[in-house]
């Protein structure tokens, strides 16, 4: 019922939010008699407060149209290489007429970028595909909104995150000879996962690994996020945040943790940081200060863009991840596609080098929580590990942002360039008729 009420809220409310902006318009406008107040910049933006706290926001996009290599831009164009019901994987093809830069770009590593389903969306990462698209071949998941996926399109577990990431991989490694893969926070756990079981498969893994600021270990500097999961029971969890989709959407009947409500806990982790900002805002808005007040919109449109979850992936990772800690305890058992139950095995991991990252003010994993997949990979070599950890960077400093483009993603580069052992047949399979893209 709450999902309910909560949409009615918002169909009321979407006038409201149509109306302050068309004013906020009004106002900021001089050749308007409105604009002529003494007051209009302060009314204006007044206005343009209300239509952002208001406002529905919608999925953003990626918007990644051209990205400097070398001494120039290349074009980059998204396309869809694999559409599942709950995911998609991107691909970022990049175009030029530059036939050096071309034959350059086709010896690139291609990197795996594994999103978060953790509440927002996958242009989350904007910052991180954009600044790898530099030296890599680039794909990502984009998950959907699970209020979008229709119920005959069934139900979608964690096990069914395990397998789509060992899905989307096999795809890479038959189109490239092998690949590399890049976690953010939330999929570190089935990434390792999906890792391991190829591996006690005897199937070819990934080149390497790169795991960023995830829960492998929760019980190490717990956080209030961390806290929140173990403390509070699993029937706490079903009972509480879990809601059906109202009619007016595809997934209609659809257990879910609704966006809204993740966004409602996003905003209570750091309320007077947010209530400041807002502040800013209206500030620069008076102040005509147009590069912090777009500053200010582009990170709310993202922040405030969250998608629904499937109340079974989302039950299943509290339980797993952050109350029994099976993958650490060796308990771990995923379902294959096929039906058949697999235990997770870091230990058989044997190649993939892997490399951990770690913010120093991490607030949401804590320190030590990621780099614990050192010692589950037991077996894999020391040579073929490192773990960073980054002065200064809380969660999101890590993969956005000036410490991630200067201090994080150099490192990375390195990292992939070191363990790229690409098969010689690997470049042959890109595909006849693609001169101009890689």
């Amino acid at each position: 019922m709450l999902y309910q009420i909560y949409e009615a809220q918002r169909s009321l409310m979407e006038p409201f939010a149509d109306f302050a902006q068309a004013a906020a318009k009004l106002y900021s406008n001089p050749l308007t008699p409105f604009g002529t107040n003494p007051l209009a910049q302060r009314v204006s933006a007044g206005y343009e407060l209300m239509y952002r706290l208001w406002k529905d926001y919608e999925k953003p996009e990626f918007g990644i149209k051209t990205v400097n290599i070398g001494a120039g831009d290349v074009v980059i164009h998204e396309s869809i290489a694999i559409d599942k019901p709950f995911c998609e994987l991107r691909r970022f093809k990049r175009f030029t007429d530059d036939p050096i830069k071309l034959e350059e770009m086709k010896k690139q590593p291609v990197v795996l970028v594994v999103a978060p389903l953790s509440g927002h969306y996958a242009t989350l990462l904007r910052d991180t595909v954009r600044t790898m698209l530099q030296d890599h071949k680039v794909y990502i998941t984009d998950w959907k909104n699970a209020r979008t996926v229709p119920l005959e399109q069934g139900e979608f577990h964690l096990d069914d995150y395990v397998n789509y990431v060992q899905e989307f991989i096999r795809h890479l490694q038959a189109q490239y000879g092998n690949c590399h893969v890049v976690s953010v926070c939330q999929p570190t756990v089935p990434v390792l996962a999906a890792v391991s079981l190829m591996a006690s498969r005897g199937e070819t893994t990934p080149l390497t690994m790169t795991m960023m600021g995830g829960p492998i270990d929760a019980r190490k500097s717990p956080t209030a996020v961390n806290n929140l999961a173990m403390n509070k029971s699993y029937e706490w969890f079903e009972n509480n945040v879990i809601y059906r989709v109202p009619q007016n959407f595809p997934g209609s009947g659809r257990r879910v943790y609704p966006g809204f409500l993740q966004h409602t806990g996003f905003v209570a982790m750091n309320p007077d940081r947010h209530l400041s900002s807002h502040y800013d805002y209206f500030e620069h808005l008076i102040a005509g200060d147009d590069a912090s007040a777009e500053a200010h919109r582009k990170f709310y449109d993202e922040y405030n863009a969250v998608l629904d979850m499937d109340a079974d992936y989302y039950l299943e990772t509290i339980r797993v991840v952050f109350q029994e800690f099976r993958l650490v305890h060796g308990t771990w058992d995923v379902r294959s596609p096929e039906g058949k139950l697999e235990r997770v095995r870091p230990q058989d991991i044997t190649t993939t080098a892997h490399l951990t990252v770690e913010g120093e003010l991490d607030d949401i994993s804590g320190a030590g929580q990621t780099e614990a997949a050192h010692a589950l990979c037991l077996n894999v070599p020391k040579a073929r590990q490192k773990h960073i950890e980054v002065k200064g960077a809380g969660h999101y400093g890590i993969f956005s942002g000036r410490r991630w483009r200067d201090v994080v993603y150099p490192q990375v580069r390195e990292f992939i360039l070191q363990f790229n052992e690409q098969p010689a047949d690997g470049r042959a399979r890109e595909g006849r008729g693609q001169t101009q893209a890689a």
